[in-house]
């Protein structure tokens, strides 16, 4: 009997759709290879164009900085090993163990910290991710050699949330750039925070308002005291939340010295006199009086600062700028000298009250003074404020009365470094969250702008008074008793 006929391999039907399917495999295979090849491609020309684009739109600093960050990750892997930045990890992985040959010790592996960068006019920020054994205090005992391998004036190492630290490289001070702020008109999100300018890393530093009763500024003259406090009245003018008031004892009347561009936007201004002062004062004590007395029944809490300010409650600022004029004691026994001793003495009780109690009511008040020794703000004054700062000073004492003993230990920071006019604008200060003292430069306001602004926001300038008036009567309380109370006992 012959045997059954059995088909060749690669012929009969079976064979054709194995091969067919094995083709269809191939080419579905080749066409995900290719796809994934072209999504690849298309992301890289992507990430290529936004390069390109970022690069072309940037000004010349910013795109000396984005060169710099370029370098900066192309070099990170070796740099953090050179440096001490990374750490060995000795533990094999399941991998290492299976491809590693028999008898043989699986290769340690060396992990450098994760890094992400970003550029901007002044140089490169880097936030890193921390390693066992590669913590903060790694970092910022290796900042002088990425400072030196970066090519940067100064680097400054900060904690960025848990496991996490950021790295400012600076390429050029910020401190020595002259800064400009120009004034949009548009209110300020908060009123609770006041932005300075940016520090000698070029970050931005703010001093909290809210449960501040006081701020000392002091500085030689012409070096940026009152052109502070005039972007201070820029920045915060737009908002009906606020209302100023100063007593300026370099001159004698509102159209003259620095203010009068923003006199507009004050409901009240006194010059050197010191009886007019007076009156100003005792006038902030009963409304410090009357807000305390009121504030439970028509805010519901003690400190307005809970519930926040607004237009019927704003935050009072009061400014004093050349603060000697007002609380310097006069000598001599004739009538006149005895006069203008009893009002300084007064001025200054009535201006510790308000930097004493006038917190959780919402008021603030600010004394700029050259050399803020005890002769020019009393120290029963100067030393309840909670936010002092300094312009350039002439002399180490100057520094300290003004930032404390503990100025001396800072000497990088120390105001009488900032005689050079090159630091016109530039302030040394405590800020929160940061260890020592801080130089911070502060943008210049054009006059023009200024007072382009004051008379736009004139019909926000309102006495907070009259606010509190139209506040208690909406609520049913009647406030004269208690601002006849304020005033008498003021």
């Amino acid at each position: 009997m012959s045997a059954p006929l059995v088909p060749l391999a690669g012929n009969g039907p079976l064979a054709t759709s194995t091969l067919e399917t094995a083709e269809l495999v191939s080419e579905t295979g080749r066409q995900v290879v290719f796809g994934l090849a072209g999504v690849c491609l298309l992301a890289l020309v992507v990430w290529a164009l936004v390069w390109i684009v970022r690069y072309v739109r940037a000004d010349p600093l910013t795109r000396v900085s984005i060169r710099q960050e370029v370098r900066i990750r192309q070099g990170w892997a070796r740099l953090a090993k050179m440096t001490g930045l990374s750490v060995i990890d000795r533990t094999p992985t399941l991998l290492d163990s299976l491809s590693t040959p028999q008898g043989q010790e699986p290769k340690p592996r060396e992990h450098v910290p994760k890094i992400t960068t970003k550029s901007d006019q002044f140089g490169v920020i880097v936030h890193a991710k921390l390693l066992p054994n590669v913590g903060l205090e790694e970092f910022q005992k290796k900042a002088r050699f990425l400072a030196a391998a970066w090519k940067c004036v100064r680097v400054s190492v900060l904690a960025d949330g848990p496991g996490r630290v950021v790295i400012r490289a600076v390429r050029s001070d910020p401190l020595t750039v002259p800064a400009t702020f120009k004034p949009s008109g548009k209110p300020p999100a908060s009123v609770e925070s006041w932005p300075l300018g940016v520090d000698e890393y070029a970050a931005e530093v703010a001093i909290r308002l809210a449960n501040i009763p006081g701020v000392s500024v002091a500085g030689l003259p012409g070096y940026g005291k009152t052109m502070m406090i005039n972007g201070l009245i820029c920045q915060f003018a737009p908002s009906a939340a606020v209302q100023f008031a100063v007593a300026d004892g370099k001159v004698s009347t509102a159209d003259e010295g620095d203010y009068a561009d923003v006199t507009d936007r004050l409901f009240a201004f006194v010059g050197d006199d010191l009886t007019e002062a007076n009156a100003l004062f005792k006038d902030m004590v009963a409304l410090r009086r009357a807000r305390t007395s009121l504030i439970k029944r028509v805010r519901r809490t003690a400190n307005i600062w809970k519930v926040g300010v607004d237009k019927d409650w704003p935050l009072v600022v009061l400014i004093i700028d050349e603060a000697q004029t007002f609380f310097r004691d006069h000598k001599g026994n004739d009538r006149e000298s005895k006069r203008l001793a009893a009002l300084a003495a007064d001025n200054a009780r009535l201006v510790e009250d308000l930097v004493k109690k006038g917190r959780s009511a919402g008021m603030l008040v600010i004394l700029a003074t050259q050399k803020a020794t005890g002769d020019a703000i009393p120290t029963f004054i100067r030393d309840v404020c909670p936010v002092g700062m300094s312009f350039a000073q002439k002399t180490a004492d100057a520094a300290v009365a003004a930032l404390g003993e503990d100025i001396r230990n800072w000497p990088e920071a120390n105001p009488v470094s900032l005689q050079d006019p090159a630091y016109v604008g530039v302030a040394s200060m405590v800020t929160q969250g940061r260890e020592g003292f801080t130089r911070v430069r502060m943008p210049l306001v054009d006059e023009a702008d200024a007072a382009r602004i004051a008379q736009q926001t004139a019909n926000l300038a309102v006495h907070p008074t009259e606010l509190l008036r139209k506040l208690a009567a909406r609520t049913g309380v009647s406030l004269d008793s208690v601002l006849d109370m304020g005033r008498d006992a003021a």
